[in-house]
């Protein structure tokens, strides 16, 4: 296996004292030795001594390893492993180690070694978890004793220290958010004043106006209507209406300048690129410093802006940069990329679990949306990571009302058999939803792509105006989204009426007809707003649309049965009391539209069941998200994080896709050995490689015997190839011409001073297949195995190359074929080189859009 590596590398001076062997000792901080640097490589092991008694008091208290200090008495490193020297830096012992018959044949022997990878590159999934079986291999070794068993215990809680952290700073930055958020949404409509009543400016409207059921009673909460004396009607609601669309467009400029400016990945939900992340993807800044601080200051002014959007997505990705920054001093998870992505996916069930207080849908959500590689360990960390971000956010407790979220009811009354009908129908109305949604907003967003002339700034602070001249006027539309679903969710024995939810009788008409005029503009609204410049999820959105149309279609049944109680479809209704529940359906509408747009199935029944509270309930959601997923199937297998990873053209090869792949071999779309660029494994110089370097684009070259009968040898990486020149040159190391003789192949004869050995940077194990295997084979390697390329071969002679990229092209090519009715065929043409995918070279700038990097595609 081959590809890019980072993260830490086995010293051989560290094994040696346990090994008895003749290496040199190295400081600590210093590097290799100038002797070592002048000796061959040898690739032959060593035999290791043999102890003659198999226990003696020394086992349990090592002289050696007392207190950190070898036998010659100098100081040991107080961690059995040493980093990989970065490139630039001192690097000796990566241009030609000394053997010690340990743990280093590994690497020099099989895949090579790694300098750290690219940006929008992948990794290897292969080399991550082989080195961290050897890194645990060799603290296992070196751990003997009272000091090497904590050693080993400290190794293994590093992970847990790492969740424990994430789950609490998640749970204070949701409950920060929150709590500004909710100030932020009611300055819009007033402020309050320092006055008698107790009230401070900081003060949101809830709790500037504590203890009071009619907020008209409030004391200290002033209205702009009020503050600038508008006593008139219309003077006062067009006061009001101008101040709110000013501060609507306020915070949307805002939180897309901030975006713009500072961290461009703090834009749109984030889950895209996290999916695309744990499937073995490399996007640098994206989890990074100023990502979190942008995304988490942005989301508060997108949300209070009153656009159609949510939090509950970006708290995915603010998750995830927590994560990562606790992973920063722990070097065995955060240089090891295999295991940084299973403190991840843990990581992301905490987002799911401030957004709707459900830990354990938190973790279902990570598992069915977001994972791709998701062990039994990552379940349980997932567990203790969401359950810690929800008690966190349960003891500060942002909305003092005890429950962790807005929109969190208790229901009293059950459902009846009749009412499987409304159920199923929406179920069917989620699954529409869902399908149109998707293809509308993914038409905005490719029209987004390719104009040019309207800055995105612009674009926010237009629709953010159009937003807030539609959201005003519609008293369903004009609060928060977040208290919107709350109200539509909670039943009408509460006392509180704001929205006009609980009218009966014919008065109800007019609130169904606000209903469904919000639902059908917030459609819209949420499919212009999704792709914008500006921290925004889509879940809130679709939970709110959803509860809407579920509302009015309860709404709409209430007074049916109350009109003419005698239907037989009521029998089961008794007399004198309420028979059908609005806001169960509005529940189970929620849940029909998350899973129309999301195509989630078992983590949205429990994050409803988890806010609802009762098992009476589960029944109809499951009934509504199994016909909402089969409904927006038929319009499409992706769902809107898909079809957004699709728009961008990551390379994220889903091993749940059931898609059929072409019926096609490997030679029919595999890159031939006539359009690569081969490396023989002689007659080379450094200059030679050099130049080699500066006129391809490609991120790695086949290495073979000879051009005339090109038998595979192995395969080096551009990085890596690049960095052993620039060593080897180095006037801090070796210092070789640009005329030194360089090979990749045993040369008995060659001076290893005077020439430069380029195996130990060579992968001399990648994979490889026979280039008549099947299309289908090649895809469930690659898929299973989280490959970056394989090569293909004819009884050792090289015929080809897949990278990660030319599978993904391939699907999506067969993809749009057979939507055109042009069926499977040959989809490579006889004089394509390795394109750009994951071997070209990114030479654009790195937050350009991926339609603009890679226009070959």
């Amino acid at each position: 296996m081959s590809g890019s590596g980072s993260g830490l590398e086995i010293e051989s001076d560290l094994h040696s004292a346990s090994a008895n062997t003749d290496t040199p000792s190295r400081d600590a901080g210093s590097g290799s030795t100038t002797e070592g640097l002048q000796q061959p490589i040898s690739f032959k092991r060593k035999q290791k001594k043999r102890t003659t008694s198999r226990f003696s008091l020394s086992d349990m208290f090592p002289r050696a390893t007392m207190f950190g200090y070898s036998p010659n008495g100098r100081k040991r490193e107080a961690s059995p492993m040493r980093d990989y020297d970065r490139p630039g830096g001192n690097s000796h012992s990566h241009t030609n180690p000394q053997k010690d018959g340990g743990l280093l044949d590994w690497y020099v022997e099989g895949p090579g070694r790694r300098v750290g990878y690219d940006d929008l590159t992948a990794i290897d999934w292969i080399f991550e978890y082989t080195k961290e079986r050897q890194r645990k291999r060799l603290l296992y070794s070196n751990s003997q004793g009272i000091t090497g068993q904590l050693r080993q215990l400290l190794d293994a809680s590093n992970v847990w220290v790492v969740l424990v952290a994430t789950g609490i700073a998640v749970g204070i930055i949701a409950a920060a958010i929150d709590i500004a958020t909710d100030w932020l949404g009611d300055i819009k409509t007033g402020y309050c004043k320092n006055g008698r009543g107790g009230g401070k400016f900081y003060l949101n409207r809830n709790f500037c106006c504590w203890g009071h059921d009619d907020l008209n009673e409030c004391l200290d909460w002033t209205p702009w209507r009020k503050a600038l004396g508008a006593n008139s009607t219309g003077g006062g609601y067009s006061v009001e209406y101008l101040f709110y669309v000013l501060f609507s467009v306020l915070f949307a400029a805002c939180a897309s300048f901030l975006v713009r400016t500072y961290a461009i990945y703090a834009r749109h939900s984030g889950i895209p690129e996290i999916k695309t992340v744990l499937g073995g993807f490399v996007i640098r800044h994206f989890l990074g410093t100023w990502t979190l601080a942008i995304k988490s200051l942005g989301l508060c002014l997108a949300v209070a802006s009153g656009m159609w959007l949510g939090k509950e997505g970006p708290l995915v990705h603010v998750a995830c940069c927590c994560a990562n920054l606790m992973m920063k001093p722990f070097d065995s998870l955060n240089r090891n990329e295999a295991r940084k992505r299973e403190v991840l996916s843990a990581a992301a069930s905490a987002g799911i679990s401030v957004a709707f207080g459900a830990p354990i849908g938190g973790v279902l959500f990570s598992l069915e949306q977001l994972s791709y590689y998701f062990p039994d360990k990552t379940m349980w960390q997932s567990f203790v990571c969401a359950m810690l971000a929800a008690v966190t956010l349960q003891a500060v407790n942002p909305f003092r009302t005890g429950k962790i979220d807005l929109y969190q009811v208790k229901y009293t009354r059950g459902w009846h058999r009749f009412e499987i009908i409304p159920f199923v129908l929406l179920g069917i109305l989620g699954g529409l939803y869902g399908a149109f949604f998707i293809r509308l907003n993914i038409k905005i967003a490719k029209w987004r792509k390719s104009s040019s002339k309207i800055h995105p700034l612009v674009q926010v602070v237009a629709i953010a105006i159009l937003t807030a001249l539609i959201n005003y006027p519609n008293i369903m539309m004009r609060t928060q989204n977040s208290e919107l679903v709350h109200s539509l969710f909670a039943e009408c024995d509460t006392g509180k009426d704001v929205l006009g939810l609980c009218r009966t009788g014919a008065a109800s008409v007019g609130t169904i007809t606000l209903l469904l005029l919000a639902a059908v503009l917030g459609f819209f609204l949420a499919s212009i707003t999704f792709g914008l410049d500006i921290p925004a999820g889509i879940i809130l959105p679709s939970v709110a649309i959803g509860a809407l149309y579920g509302r009015a279609l309860g709404l709409t049944f209430k007074l049916w049965q109350e009109t003419y109680p005698q239907v037989f479809l009521f029998d089961s209704c008794e007399p004198d009391v309420q028979c059908v529940t609005p806001g169960i359906y509005a529940i189970v509408g929620a849940a029909s539209a998350l899973g129309g747009a999301t195509r989630m199935t078992a983590s949205i029944v429990v994050i409803m069941f988890e806010l609802t509270g009762a098992l009476t309930y589960v029944i109809p959601i499951m009934i509504a998200v199994m016909l909402s997923k089969w409904c927006g199937d038929i319009f499409g297998k992706r769902g809107i994080y898909e079809s957004w990873i699709h728009l961008n053209e990551y390379p994220f090869l889903d091993h749940r896709d059931d898609t059929a792949p072409p019926d096609v071999s490997a030679n029919k779309v595999m890159t031939t050995v006539d359009d690569m660029t081969i490396i023989p494994a002689t007659g080379h110089t450094i200059g030679s490689l050099q130049g080699l370097l500066e006129v391809t684009p490609y991120r790695g070259f086949p290495v073979v015997s000879d051009t005339t009968n090109p038998i595979l040898l192995g395969y080096i990486s551009r990085n890596e190839l690049a960095f052993a020149l620039k060593s080897a040159t180095s006037a801090a190391e070796r210092n070789l011409p640009e005329e030194t003789q360089v090979f990749f192949a045993h040369q008995p004869f060659a001076d290893p001073v005077e020439t430069l050995d380029l195996r130990p940077w060579m992968d001399q194990t990648p994979i490889t297949l026979n280039s008549n295997v099947s299309f289908l084979i090649v895809l469930r390697m690659f898929q299973r195995l989280g490959l970056r390329y394989v090569l293909f071969v004819n009884r050792g002679i090289l015929q080809g190359l897949l990278t990660k990229k030319d599978v993904w092209s391939v699907l999506n090519g067969a993809e749009s074929r057979r939507a055109k009715g042009l069926g499977d065929g040959v989809y490579r043409d006889g004089n394509i080189a390795e394109e750009q995918g994951l071997l070209g070279a990114d030479r654009e700038h790195p937050l350009a859009s991926p339609l603009d990097r890679r226009p070959s595609l």
